[in-house]
């Protein structure tokens, strides 16, 4: 009971001091860390101060829940007394600090506010508040005995729910609440609703008339499919290779494996476009030396497929890889024992330990296939899918956010669907290969067959990669790539030029948005590596009440399509009480909620071969569930981190989707300023900038991993590191 009580008194200091001496509401420019807020006291100044001086009397709202708190603690009683109290006072405190910001929106008076009362959006003095109102909440249902009374399993619980309710379930409200609006504006019901989910324009379509492909959504599927099953392959064989062979090459071969994620969007299907379009170099070769005809069938399912081929295999070879090197060699060796030989031994013991690894990568790109439009938008000719219908439903001729909204429910509901087999098929079965215990050495090798397999599937693959990105730095030194191939530097040097005179001045009309991306995405992917990890905690190590439904709403952000997620927090976050739009802060948001999942995933893949006696032994000599999840849990999940922290940081300066409504002349991200450049049709600085960002962000992924480093789980692994 002592320590409840020490940790809600500790939260509640923390709430009392944001709320006397930072800013209420969200500060401009010159900004908060300039401390310009010091300057405008009255307007900008503590709320403590703004709710004294100017009459606003509402923001003191939150006081009566730090208040109910200190009456709960003072007054002392059994500890579930307490308890109870505590979460009674953080439920009222965060009530009443809702209903103040959304009270007060502008609209005449309201409950006795005055008439034309306004009020900009909360700031760090909210949040600080907001977050330790929550925290005396959590910690009062600890000592109610959930999570195991453990006040840091259920404030981080807390917060994962909170987070993913206001950056996830709370905009995509906005954008949901648009499938029931009736046609030509009549209002809102579910009598057009249903009609319009089934509508064969959607599942049928072309098979209606018998053209080939079906509707956006079965074609959606098809290709979703397709791309999961050869991505999760490719991506197996490229891990198997690294790890379970003698090839000299493995680094290299790493490198390119990983190559199609650093790239920005329409650079893989503008380099596909000129190799195998109808006037593509590969195409005029085969028509003149082989006389086989010119077609168009890039532009369609096969090349879509082809385009997320390349772009997804590196997520499967990064959640494959850590999962591979998980696999204990000490029950390879016992099959082996058993005069199995490397065959069965791979196929009865390494294969099915491997499941959850395989079934996370599966539906990572399944959904990311889904949820794709930059491929499919370049590439799909007639080849309709449901990321592109939603996209032309927002920004077409004729703008339809209800269809979109509706299309929006359907991907949800595909992906809920695969979400739903992938957890059928992963069971409840115990893949733990990681117990503490020793063992002698390194896995077993793959069988000859075996390994010349993934060597005939990967090293084409890998050449075919390379001779796309070696195409792809050679257009960004020519005039005009596909027509004239005279050598220049000009692309480089309008995007990047530098005057040395009176100091360096970064002249290039690349520089700004470069170094916007830059730093937003090093905020934006240590922050998403750890909200994403630490859901993957509680998802694999903790048992709570709706553990499913919480699972699936990490997941839910990652199914949504960028442009419907852009347009959401847009339609959520333009006005109080979370007001967010023009600044870097949502930005960094949306980055953190779209790219969280996959942290969640690489997270669970390598958590389920933890076995849970670490954990066990950890708390049996006497350290909390912090200190084990620190000392223990995060040493031996160097490649999930890794994953997490690689992947958010190149999808934070690759995605356009998401960030294209959100980008304003202060913060322009660098796909934004690619796509301007694009429409512009200036191609040669779009595939210059995007050389200098491949090469920017592959420099960083070698630096994460040379400073993450290996897991080392075998005595092997540590006799080779000395």
């Amino acid at each position: 009971m002592n320590g409840m009580k020490r940790t809600a008194g500790l939260w509640l200091l923390i709430g009392l001091i944001g709320y006397a001496l930072l800013p209420w509401y969200l500060v401009g420019d010159p900004g908060f860390w300039r401390f310009g807020w010091l300057a405008d006291p009255l307007h900008l100044g503590p709320s403590a101060l703004v709710s004294m001086l100017e009459g606003r009397w509402w923001l003191a709202a939150p006081l009566v829940g730090f208040a109910a708190a200190a009456v709960a603690l003072g007054l002392g009683g059994r500890q579930l007394s307490v308890a109870r109290g505590l979460v009674a006072s953080g439920v009222l405190g965060l009530f009443l600090m809702a209903a103040q910001g959304l009270l007060i929106l502008g609209h005449g008076p309201r409950l006795g506010i005055p008439e034309g009362a306004s009020q900009p959006g909360m700031g760090a003095g909210a949040l600080v508040v907001a977050a330790a109102l929550l925290f005396v909440l959590t910690t009062g249902v600890s000592g109610l005995g959930r999570g195991r009374g453990d006040a840091f399993i259920t404030g981080l619980v807390g917060a994962i729910v909170a987070l993913v309710g206001l950056f996830v379930f709370y905009p995509m409200a906005f954008v949901l609440v648009r499938a029931f609006e009736l046609r030509n504006g009549a209002g809102f019901g579910v009598s057009e609703f249903f009609p319009r989910l089934f509508s064969p324009e959607i599942w049928s379509g072309a098979c209606m008339v018998g053209a080939g492909w079906c509707g956006p959504a079965v074609n959606s599927v098809i290709l979703a499919l397709a791309t999961a099953a050869g991505t999760t392959l490719l991506g197996l064989a490229f891990a198997l290779i690294a790890t379970r062979t003698e090839f000299r090459a493995k680094k290299l071969l790493r490198i390119l494996s990983i190559l199609p994620i650093i790239t920005p969007p329409f650079v893989i299907g503008l380099a596909l476009i000129l190799l195998f379009g109808r006037a593509g170099t590969i195409t005029v070769g085969l028509y003149e030396i082989f006389g086989i005809e010119q077609s168009r069938w890039l532009y369609g399912f096969w090349g879509v497929w082809l385009s997320q081929m390349l772009s997804f295999t590196p997520i499967a070879f990064l959640v494959l890889i850590g999962v591979v090197e998980g696999v204990s060699p000490s029950m390879e060796e016992a099959s082996q024992t058993l005069d199995a030989d490397r065959w069965q031994t791979f196929r009865y013991v390494t294969w099915p330990l491997m499941r959850p690894g395989l079934a996370n990568a599966f539906l990572l790109a399944f959904i990311e296939s889904l949820a794709d439009f930059g491929n499919p938008l370049v590439l799909g000719g007639n080849f309709d899918v449901l990321s592109t219908e939603i996209y032309f439903s927002i920004v077409g001729t004729v703008a339809d956010p209800a269809q979109a909204a509706i299309l929006s429910v359907t991907l949800l509901a595909l992906m809920l669907t695969v979400f739903l087999i992938q957890r059928q098929w992963v069971g409840k079965k115990n893949y733990a290969t990681v117990t503490g215990k020793a063992d002698s050495g390194r896995n077993a090798a793959l069988n000859p067959v075996l390994r010349w397999t993934c060597y005939g599937v990967a090293i084409p693959w890998a050449i075919f990669t390379a001779m796309i990105y070696v195409l792809i730095i050679f257009g960004s030194f020519v005039k005009l790539w596909g027509y004239d191939h005279s050598f220049t530097f000009e692309h480089y040097v309008r995007a990047f030029k530098i005057v040395f005179r009176n100091g360096i001045h970064f002249v290039g009309s690349a520089w700004d948005s470069y170094f916007t991306t830059l730093w937003i995405a090093g905020i934006s992917a240590p922050l998403t590596a750890a909200v994403g990890l630490a859901t993957a905690y509680l998802l694999v190590r903790q048992k709570f009440a709706f553990k499913n439904a919480f699972e699936f709403s990490t997941m839910l952000s990652f199914a949504i399509p960028g442009t419907v997620i852009g347009v959401a927090y847009v339609m959520a976050f333009n006005f109080p009480p979370v007001e967010l739009t023009g600044t870097a802060i949502i930005l960094v948001i949306v980055f953190v909620f779209r790219n969280m999942p996959v942290g969640v995933r690489g997270g669970i893949a390598a958590m389920s071969q933890l076995d849970k006696s670490l954990d066990e032994a950890s708390i049996m000599l006497g350290a909390n569930s912090f200190t084990t999840l620190r000392r223990v849990i995060m040493p031996l999940m160097g490649p999930a981190i890794l994953a997490a922290l690689t992947y958010s940081f190149v999808r934070a300066i690759t995605s356009v989707s998401a960030v294209i409504f959100l980008v304003s002349a202060q913060y322009n991200m660098a796909t934004a300023f690619i796509v301007g450049r694009v429409e512009n049709g200036e191609y040669g600085i779009s595939i210059a900038y995007a050389s200098v960002l491949i090469v920017t962000m592959l420099a960083c992924i070698l630096l994460m991993q040379l400073l993450i480093g290996r897991r080392r789980l075998r005595r092997a692994d540590r006799v080779e590191a000395h």
